[in-house]
């Protein structure tokens, strides 16, 4: 008999039949049908798969799905929806410096932004490389990626 595993995805009490050790990724995409949570390396070296786990940053391909047992989990799909005005900020910087080219990354970063915003408001140059450096872009986008922090941000002050 299997044991369900509860806890909360964005903001709703779930229950998963899943076997514990499986992986919170694969249950998030194809459980939950979360597919904002990339599967990018299953190595926890790229970042795609990040989400928040009370509010810290997670490469969900790490994670067994019985470590969430009774935890908070916030996809990027839950991120738009409970904090839809953060997430336009960041929606709306990435966009203004063209820090999206492929978006396989994006889901990630918005999370480790959000992560980032949530513990230092104003951060530095170095300080958003350091938060976002467990996620990787593919494309190269990096310094627009940076600009985009910044100016979320600045415009999003009081937000975060």
């Amino acid at each position: 008999m299997t044991k369900q595993i509860t806890f909360r995805l964005n903001g709703t009490q779930v229950s998963s039949a899943s076997n514990a050790g499986v992986k919170l990724l694969d249950v998030l995409r194809n459980e939950f049908t979360d597919t904002g949570v990339k599967c990018g390396c299953r190595e926890g070296e790229c970042g795609a798969c990040s989400v928040l786990i009370n509010g810290i940053l997670a490469n969900s391909c790490l994670v067994a799905l019985g470590f969430v047992q009774g935890e908070e989990v916030l996809t990027i799909e839950g991120f738009a929806k409970l904090f839809p005005q953060r997430y336009e900020a960041l929606q709306k910087a990435y966009a203004k410096v063209s820090a999206v080219q492929c978006g396989f990354c994006i889901p990630g970063m918005l999370l480790a932004s959000e992560a980032l915003l949530r513990k230092n408001p104003k951060p530095t140059k170095e300080q958003i490389r350091e938060g976002l450096s467990g996620n990787l872009c593919r494309c190269t986008g990096y310094n627009a990626i940076v600009e985009a922090v910044q100016i979320a941000a600045k415009e999003g002050e009081g937000l975060w």
